[in-house]
């Protein structure tokens, strides 16, 4: 979902939650402007790697505004060359991209060395996508179809679909019914060979498991008193999107299955995990109502745990595997001499308790101290301006 954008979120909530690289999936000037303020020393906020805008097909189901609809190989090839001169870090590609224009954006981005990056569109097979070469996938919907063995139905179903353009909401409605039938079908013996190739290839999976806690269990939602750190105009709007797009039309048969449906998604990042799928943890921070930026990292981190993972997997997956993925890992990453000065210091041990990760007592980034007093102001000023 895309109606609340993440740079109305101040950058310093991602400091205070011990995060200190971000990847930005939209690439927008004032995100541009903000990591120059930053890397300047004149904003206190995360290094950041930023995204072209948002690559899709016509008409997108996002907004004309910030993605960049292609009906053509020429608009295509035009819109890499644009995202290249507009200084973005990689290339990212939607849902309703077809597969002919993505073969052209796979091949734009390769001649100008940019990484692509993104969802899968709704017509590439997951395996065709990490061979020409898709570095990460965020979100697990597009898993599913190519391990089950109603794939070639759910395909032909989804070959089918029309929408109007910015109309996202029907988009994730009917994709998200056809996930469901594609899960009746899973295959352990289609998924190993999937795997297999994600594996080889190196290709990342983002679960985004915090955002499908809201999108599949919306009733489960309580209110921890994060949201003082948010816009006021921000949290009404998160609100109005719960009750009137999430929650809205939702049958007892439905609720049930989007239960269920969430368990599967974490058994299924423990098998990508258990066949060498590198996991990165995502959050989709401030894109998805009372996914609150910096905060929700730390909930990705449980969930990845309760998915499965090992605590030390799952910091990884938050720390060497974005690295790896940023191709930043010779700066950040580690901890390890002549590496960037990027650290948070812990009252008590995560590998014991995964959520020992949120009782942070310093964070360091680029060399510079915040320390517990400092934090505690930071949170101040933050909630100051939220309520403002």
């Amino acid at each position: 979902m895309h109606s609340i954008p993440a740079e109305r979120i101040s950058p310093p909530l991602y400091l205070v939650n011990g995060v200190t690289t971000v990847r930005e999936m939209s690439g927008t000037p004032l995100l541009h402007a903000w990591r120059k303020r930053i890397d300047r020393g004149e904003l206190l906020g995360p290094r950041s790697v930023i995204a072209s805008r948002i690559i899709d097909g016509a008409p997108t189901i996002g907004d004309p505004s910030v993605f960049a609809e292609v009906a053509t190989e020429a608009q295509a090839r035009e819109a890499v060359r644009q995202a290249k001169r507009d200084g973005a870090d990689f290339v990212k590609v939607y849902s309703r991209l077809s597969p002919e224009l993505y073969r052209v954006v796979a091949d734009e981005a390769r001649r100008h060395r940019m990484p692509l990056a993104g969802h899968c569109p709704d017509g590439v097979a997951l395996s065709t996508a990490s061979s020409l070469g898709q570095c990460s996938v965020e979100h697990l919907y597009s898993t599913w179809y190519d391990t089950s063995t109603r794939e070639r139905e759910v395909r032909s179903r989804i070959a089918d679909l029309e929408f109007a353009q910015s109309d996202y909401v029907s988009w994730m409605r009917e994709i998200h019914r056809l996930e469901w039938e594609a899960v009746a079908g899973y295959s352990a013996r289609k998924a190993a060979s999937v795997f297999a190739t994600l594996a080889r290839n190196r290709t990342r999976v983002v679960p985004t498991l915090t955002v499908y806690q809201v999108l599949d269990r919306p009733d489960e939602l309580l209110d921890d008193g994060r949201l003082k750190y948010v816009p006021a105009a921000v949290a009404d709007g998160w609100r109005w999107a719960l009750d009137n797009i999430i929650k809205a039309g939702r049958t007892p048969e439905v609720t049930a299955q989007r239960h269920a449906l969430f368990d599967r998604r974490k058994a299924f990042v423990n098998e990508l995990e258990a066949a060498g799928v590198p996991v990165v943890a995502g959050t989709d921070g401030g894109d998805v109502p009372f996914v609150v930026p910096g905060f929700s990292l730390h909930d990705e981190l449980a969930n990845l745990v309760s998915s499965g993972l090992s605590p030390l997997r799952a910091l990884r997956a938050a720390t060497l595997e974005p690295a790896r993925l940023l191709g930043l890992d010779d700066s950040i990453g580690t901890i390890a001499p002549g590496k960037a000065a990027d650290l948070v210091v812990l009252d008590a041990d995560p590998l014991a308790d995964i959520r020992n990760s949120t009782r942070i007592h310093t964070v360091v980034t680029r060399g510079r101290v915040i320390s517990t007093e400092q934090r505690a102001r930071m949170l101040a000023k933050i909630e100051s301006a939220a309520a403002a």
